[in-house]
């Protein structure tokens, strides 16, 4: 048979191919039918996501005051729908939803049972930020011809990769140095596994560790059981829990509760230099957290980055502009203090390359 390919062309057996070489062709088997679940997952997703949003438009029209109206609508829906369905149905994701269906009111047609969607919700998620219709349009025929992933879509829009080649007199340049940028981008083939938007469709639980490495994973688990064990009012509320801005998903490593400060510490572990940009998220992850958890009686949210460069642990405490007098006046009553968590970042480290030393 040598090495050509034999191919078979019957619609029910188009997972299966035979080479001379059966590694190759399992393979091919179990990635075939990976993206064929799916294609047929986003197919429904992109579905469902599009009559939600022509479901609250058409509802918005009922009310005079069309605005207010909508804006209520998605108040109470959000509610109602996160306390049957959990996850996926914040004010800001069903805004989304209406959105695409106004901005791609012809999408179902490019779908059917028999063909693949054009892109994944996750790429229509973020077309929405361009305002540009021309520019949206070449962004998802882009997308498409080039099969972008979600992260290179969204770093050639934050980048104003269109506007930039529409300027140049030489584009090949331009795009060289773009597929040089965000070529490690499409290492990880299974990285749709890992979307949190799918695990939420699903209505799974998605596996804390997914996105940590081992040596993060070893210091993460054990910080938590440090931070329970100092006996200062700790309560153990997440692992890993996503975050989801207009443009990124987050994952933040920790999250407490304190009974006695009454508010929510969340600590994020860097593996290289804390850096500005580091202590802007962490920023940000408190504001969201004081705007969606935050209850009327509790306090400021405590934010915690923590570095486990090799060279050098460190400890920085985050808190917004206006809170530092708390901060200093009662949270540290009840807080490690930096060398503590230097130490215990440390120690985990030493533990762990002990036991894969080779």
């Amino acid at each position: 048979m040598g090495q050509k390919d034999i191919i078979e062309n019957n619609s029910e057996d188009f997972l299966y191919k035979i080479t001379d070489n059966i590694l190759s062709d399992v393979c091919y088997i179990i990635d075939s039918s990976q993206k064929l679940a799916f294609n047929a997952i986003n197919i429904a997703l992109i579905q469902r996501n599009w009559y939600l949003g022509k479901r609250i438009a058409e509802e918005e029209l009922k009310g005079k005051d069309r605005a207010e109206y909508g804006a209520e609508i998605i108040k109470t829906l959000s509610k109602s729908l996160t306390n049957i369905y959990g996850k996926g149905f914040t004010p800001r994701q069903l805004y989304n939803y209406e959105s695409f269906y106004k901005t791609f009111p012809q999408i179902l047609h490019s779908l059917s049972a028999k063909s693949y969607p054009l892109l994944s919700w996750t790429h229509y998620r973020i077309l929405l930020q361009v305002k540009d219709s021309t520019a949206r349009d070449w962004y998802a025929k882009e997308a498409l011809s080039e099969t972008w992933n979600v992260r290179t879509l969204q770093r050639n829009i934050d980048s104003q990769y269109y506007y930039r080649l529409l300027k140049s007199q030489v584009k090949e340049p331009v795009k060289q140095e773009m597929k040089e940028l965000t070529s490690i981008y499409h290492q990880d083939k299974l990285e749709f596994i890992k979307n949190p938007v799918v695990v939420e469709f699903l209505g799974l639980t998605s596996d804390p560790s997914i996105n940590e490495t081992t040596l993060e994973s070893c210091i993460i688990s054990n910080l938590q059981k440090f931070l329970m064990e100092l006996g200062k009012g700790y309560a153990f509320v997440a692992r890993q829990q996503h975050i989801h801005t207009e443009k990124e998903d987050y994952y933040i490593d920790l999250v407490f509760y304190n009974y006695i400060l009454k508010c929510f510490v969340l600590i994020d572990l860097k593996t290289k230099k804390i850096t500005h940009q580091d202590v802007g998220q962490m920023d940000m992850y408190i504001r969201m957290y004081d705007e969606m958890k935050r209850n009327k009686d509790d306090n400021p949210t405590l934010g915690i980055v923590l570095c486990s460069e090799t060279d050098e642990d460190i400890a920085r405490y985050s808190i917004l502009k206006g809170n530092e007098q708390l901060f200093a006046s009662k949270y540290k009553l009840y807080l490690p203090t930096e060398e503590e968590l230097k130490a215990e970042i440390e120690s985990q480290k030493a533990i762990f390359y002990l036991q894969n030393k080779t």
